[in-house]
């Protein structure tokens, strides 16, 4: 008898350490994606600096590739010219773009009367403002406001 006392007991312990562990496990598995859905949500969502973008990549070649000095100097050469290169068709397509809303709003005055062109740029004054308002807030990381 004393035997089926100590078994109930050990298996009575065992029970309940198996299920403190796996308390421990689904705490620690729900704390983990807790952590990194806030971490998401709380990381910018703007483009990281491109000084700190190449530093990185330069020591990760330089770490990961094992590439030398001269090897690391020339990949820099050759991020730095793509980047240029990048900027270039940046601008190109900017100066492309507001030639084609010029052309949108000219096009759009050519159908209004005179007494709603003022109207219209009125209403185009707003969402610049507008637009211009989420950008900043964009930039805050605020959430937007209607």
């Amino acid at each position: 008898m004393p035997k089926s006392k100590l078994s109930v007991f050990l298996s009575l312990l065992l029970v309940f350490f198996s299920g403190a562990v796996l308390g421990a496990f689904a705490y620690r598995l729900y704390m983990v994606k807790s952590v990194l859905s806030t971490g998401v949500a709380a990381a910018p969502n703007r483009r990281p600096d491109p000084e700190e973008f190449l530093r990185q990549r330069l020591a990760e070649m330089r770490d990961q590739v094992k590439v030398d000095d001269q090897q690391l100097q020339q990949i820099q050469q050759i991020y730095e010219q793509t980047r240029e290169q990048f900027g270039q068709i940046h601008k190109k397509m900017s100066e492309q773009s507001r030639a084609i809303d010029a052309n949108q709003v000219a096009k759009i005055k050519s159908v209004l009367r005179p007494d709603q062109i003022p109207l219209y740029d009125q209403l185009r004054a707003r969402h610049e403002a507008d637009r211009k308002r989420d950008a900043e807030r964009k930039q805050r990381r605020e959430p937007p406001t209607k």
